[in-house]
């Protein structure tokens, strides 16, 4: 029996209002993550927030109007993805899942993970766990009869070493987090030029999230991120998705305010502009990529 993960009381960003933008029928939030204490944390982790659980995150869609997501493996649980495939048992078919793994995993364990709802690996180069940059090439082949996809997170400096890796691969890439540009240098940093010739080849993908991370000019705006938003959007609309990065775990370790969901998802409406554009964001291209049924 899957261990349960609905009885949490994570202190959850965005009060009680609603946003003011009311999501398409099917939305999809590409990046959240869960937590529960009776999963072990991994012994080199350094991101440990408090529970944050499936009934703590519905209470979160119910507020913005989403209907389906993606849960990713959080670097707290390593290669233990116990608590990714509980949740997914959980949460059925409104949602799928990015695991972590290394280079030692079986195709054994692959298939067990597909058949539970992965349909992803995550590489972490910012929080170190599972899999490194060396192993790319051999996963990226093995995962490729599975239909899944690798993700990405890196920090800036480390996209122009990784970039000619990762157009050797044959299987989507996914770049988390706006590819984490810093700030003030923005789209006027080099490595906005390697990530944006890596999407034009037609096979990566970029997610709008997580505009808190590297921003200066900070909330409720972060007008500074809104700028690399905004250049993604003009740039390559039909490759990017949208998700929270519930519940902002490197926000929470700073142990300052966390940030309020219902006035990121209507500063991204506001970045993104019409309703068709958004429908895209949140629909058309998530269901490409994950499979989920339009």
């Amino acid at each position: 029996m899957s261990a349960d993960l609905c009885g949490g009381s994570y202190p959850w960003s965005g009060g009680r209002e609603q946003s003011r933008y009311r999501p398409p029928p099917g939305a999809i939030d590409a990046h959240i993550h869960l937590y529960g204490g009776q999963y072990p944390a991994d012994p080199a982790s350094t991101l440990r927030p408090g529970d944050a659980t499936t009934e703590d995150y519905r209470l979160i869609q119910a507020r913005l109007g989403l209907t389906r997501c993606v849960v990713v493996q959080p670097s707290t649980y390593g290669t233990d993805n116990s608590c990714l495939i509980d949740a997914l048992t959980q949460l059925g078919d409104k949602a799928t899942g990015i695991a972590v793994v290394d280079g030692s995993c079986s195709d054994a364990e692959l298939m067990r993970l597909h058949m539970a709802g992965i349909r992803g690996l995550r590489f972490n180069l910012s929080q170190r766990a599972g899999a490194s940059r060396s192993d790319f090439v051999s996963l990226g082949q093995r995962i490729a009869n599975l239909g899944w996809h690798i993700q990405v997170q890196a920090s800036a400096t480390q996209w122009p070493e990784i970039a000619p890796i990762l157009n050797r691969l044959s299987v989507p890439v996914v770049i988390d987090h706006m590819g984490r540009l810093p700030q003030p240098e923005g789209v006027t940093h080099p490595s906005w030029r390697v990530l944006l010739d890596l999407v034009e080849t037609g096979r990566v993908w970029v997610k709008l999230s997580g505009a808190y991370l590297e921003s200066r000019s900070g909330a409720p705006g972060y007008e500074d991120v809104g700028t690399v938003a905004r250049a993604w959007i003009a740039n390559a609309l039909e490759r990017l998705v949208f998700g929270t990065d519930w519940p902002h775990p490197s926000a929470a370790a700073t142990g300052g305010p966390l940030p309020n969901d219902a006035e990121l998802l209507d500063l991204v409406a506001d970045w993104v502009g019409s309703s068709s554009s958004m429908k895209q964001v949140m629909v058309t291209n998530p269901c490409e990529l994950y499979g989920f049924l339009p």
